[in-house]
């Protein structure tokens, strides 16, 4: 069994990861531990008249779905699709452990008459609350919301005939909105590009349709000063602690991914590493809590499908249970 150990400045095979609400336990320091070898669940896939040599799966979602089969929905970009070549893919799974899962086609493209920018399908995120599953994706000016009974067949949420719950503006690039329950509130995590102030910003609500005002928690420090040093937010709480994965580069031989942790979950750093714990050397991870076992998902080392290995956590003093 191979075990690679996150420690500050070294690079790992890793992830990041959701699990909605988690009881905060006792506050210790953990470092995540991935376990065994990666997993191919997704393969680039066969898109039709749109396919392109240069395309490539990234920023996806991973979810059970009510008739218990596994659903990874994957944002493909550098296809001939029209307007901005991306579009939302679909893989089925039976088990979360089985290898390449059943191509299912595409779904989301864009829908322009809605207000959705065509082709512009970016980094789906889902949640099941009560019976109901919530998909928050962006359009590269919007977050939007998009709702299933069944976790597989989604209709767009829409307010006066329009999608988009909030947007930071024309050009700000709102995206990657992830979401995880902190007490009475909602917290979605998303990268933008606001008002020349980069980096991953909050929201929070009650009701997952109305969302508060704005406040950046991530920018600056090792990560970076460019825009593209600040995407695919993910957080999880675990021992009290709330750990954020934040992806710097996708590019094959130089993926990285920065591990920040924080007591408070509007804060992780602004020009400031002192709750940064660690780089990991993939992209757009995402960890998944199922049956009493953490696992993290991530793109593949040269952005040509999405893989899947186990994950645990250390605490980061010994003496610590």
């Amino acid at each position: 069994m191979i075990a690679t150990l996150l420690a500050a400045g070294s690079l790992v095979l890793c992830g990041a990861a959701t699990r909605a609400d988690e009881p905060p336990g006792a506050a210790v320091k953990l470092r995540p531990v991935i376990e065994g070898d990666w997993w191919q669940v997704a393969a680039n896939p066969d898109l039709g008249q749109w396919t392109h040599e240069g395309q490539e799966p990234v920023d996806f979602a991973v979810w059970m779905a009510a008739d218990g089969t596994w659903q990874l929905w994957s944002c493909i970009r550098g296809t001939k699709h029209p307007g901005f070549t991306r579009v939302f893919y679909v893989w089925e799974g039976q088990r979360l452990t089985d290898s390449d899962w059943e191509p299912k086609g595409i779904t989301f493209t864009g829908d322009g008459t809605i207000g959705e920018r065509v082709g512009a399908m970016q980094a789906p995120h889902v949640i099941r609350v009560d019976d109901q599953y919530r998909m928050y994706y962006g359009d590269s000016r919007f977050i939007c919301l998009a709702l299933s009974r069944d976790g597989k067949t989604f209709e767009r949420h829409l307010t006066h005939g329009t999608v988009g719950l909030f947007t930071e503006g024309p050009t700000a690039l709102a995206r990657d909105p992830m979401l995880i329950r902190v007490g009475p509130r909602w917290h979605v995590y998303y990268a933008a590009y606001r008002d020349d102030r980069h980096g991953i910003y909050l929201r929070t609500s009650t009701d997952l349709v109305d969302f508060g005002q704005p406040v950046r928690v991530l920018t600056g420090g090792q990560a970076g000063k460019h825009w593209w040093n600040f995407e695919c937010p993910h957080v999880v709480r675990i021992g009290g602690y709330f750990y954020l994965f934040c992806t710097q580069n996708y590019a094959p031989g130089r993926q990285q991914t920065s591990v920040y942790r924080s007591a408070d979950p509007a804060y992780f750093g602004i020009n400031d590493d002192s709750n940064f714990i660690g780089h990991l050397p993939v992209a757009a991870p995402e960890l998944i809590y199922h049956q009493g076992q953490w696992y993290i998902a991530a793109l593949n080392a040269d952005l040509d499908g999405i893989r899947i290995a186990r994950l645990n956590w250390v605490a980061e003093d010994p003496t610590d249970e």
